[in-house]
């Protein structure tokens, strides 16, 4: 083996089938933010069904209905500190640790918007939405794909994402935000029918998409809810119910790692002088303890084994 060979460094592989066809369709994605048609936002944008006051809070249902974010990124950061750190790759560990708590700043910023509806409102609840986005696509493009896929996809979210809502912001044209968040649930839609892959987050994504898809429905239809139940719950504020539900599937995956880590498990430890007699012995490992015991077959075969044979003829 030559020096020049030894010293030579390591080629980093080059993109992979899926990697390429995930590229491609952010290009296209990206090409439709920046090309295609001004989609100028609705007048009536602010113009929410429920407006009751209640407990001193204005438009009270929308602003509580926040809760649910708040609590499940909370319930989600808490839990990962359980996970251990070799049981996914790092990519899908920072996704979920972006996506939770992205979800408590997705809380703040709709709180302070409902609290007052307007524009300047609505720009810091589209920029606390990002986070939880760039989690989301991170950790399906790592799940599905790859883990250095999964970091560029929280990277791009992270640039694109602000981007989309500040050219709203200075232009009033909407649809590189409908890119971002529509797009961007798309791509997880697709990454949603390939396989996972060993070592990263077991996230349900078919079932995020769902109750993401369900919110959107009960966004639109607002008033039509609000009509419908005799004004008791709007559209909107069930919405923002089902939008929490959908980190459901996500927390059930970190809850499966977690009760993994913590579950006991048993396994033999075999020990004995010079390998002639072996003595099993029963360990279990739970939430990082260790317990000894001695299981009695086991024991009572090394006890025979190692016995005083000359005792043995005695009592005989």
């Amino acid at each position: 083996m030559s020096p020049s060979y030894l010293s030579s460094p390591a080629r980093r592989p080059g993109l992979s089938r899926t990697e390429a066809a995930l590229l491609g369709l952010a290009v296209l994605l990206a090409a439709l933010a920046l090309f295609g048609p001004v989609l100028p936002a609705s007048v009536h944008q602010h113009d929410f069904a429920d407006q009751r006051v209640l407990w001193g809070i204005p438009c009270a249902i929308d602003v509580l209905s926040n809760l649910p974010f708040a609590a499940a990124g909370v319930w989600g950061l808490w839990w990962l500190r359980g996970v251990e750190r070799r049981a996914i790759d790092g990519a899908s560990r920072a996704g979920a640790h972006l996506f939770f708590a992205g979800l408590v700043f997705t809380a703040i910023g709709s709180t302070l918007y409902h609290l007052l509806p307007n524009d300047a409102g609505l720009l810091w609840d589209r920029l606390g939405m990002v986070l939880p986005f760039a989690g989301l696509l991170g950790l399906a493009a790592a799940g599905r794909v790859s883990s250095r896929a999964g970091w560029a996809a929280m990277g791009a979210v992270l640039l694109a994402g602000p981007a989309a809502v500040l050219w709203w912001w200075h232009t009033a044209n909407l649809l590189p935000w409908a890119v971002v968040q529509l797009g961007g649930m798309l791509v997880v839609l697709v990454l949603a029918l390939l396989p996972r892959r060993a070592g990263t987050l077991p996230v349900h994504l078919g079932a995020v998409i769902a109750m993401y898809g369900l919110a959107k429905l009960f966004e639109a239809a607002d008033h039509a809810v609000f009509d419908a139940t005799a004004q008791w719950v709007s559209g909107h504020s069930l919405k923002h119910v089902l939008a929490a539900g959908a980190a459901w599937p996500v927390l059930m995956a970190v809850e499966a790692l977690r009760h993994k880590a913590t579950t006991g498990t048993m396994f033999i430890i075999r020990t004995g002088q010079n390998g002639a007699h072996t003595v099993g012995v029963a360990r279990t490992v739970r939430a990082g303890t260790c317990q000894n015991t001695a299981t009695a077959p086991v024991a009572a075969t090394g006890a025979a084994a190692t016995a005083d044979p000359s005792a043995t003829r005695r009592n005989a």
